[in-house]
């Protein structure tokens, strides 16, 4: 398969994203991933709880990125 990712409009390129997400969810111990992941997860886990860093919903970062692309 090869697509030109280029000539997608956002809204193509997140619905990329998100079956590609969904096809790697399916078989998630086929993922690696490296050593140095889980400090990075640490230290962010670390920061939302101590109230450093805050998060968003996936929907709402979706929408905020759609409206980029208009």
């Amino acid at each position: 398969m090869n697509i030109e990712i280029d000539t997608l409009t956002v809204p193509e390129k997140l619905e990329l994203l998100d079956r590609i997400w969904s096809s790697l969810q399916s078989s998630p111990d086929t993922v690696p991933s490296p050593e140095w992941h889980k400090d990075v997860l640490a230290e962010r886990l670390r920061r939302l709880e101590s109230g450093e860093a805050t998060a968003s919903p996936l929907s709402e970062v979706r929408e905020r990125m759609e409206k980029l692309g208009d």
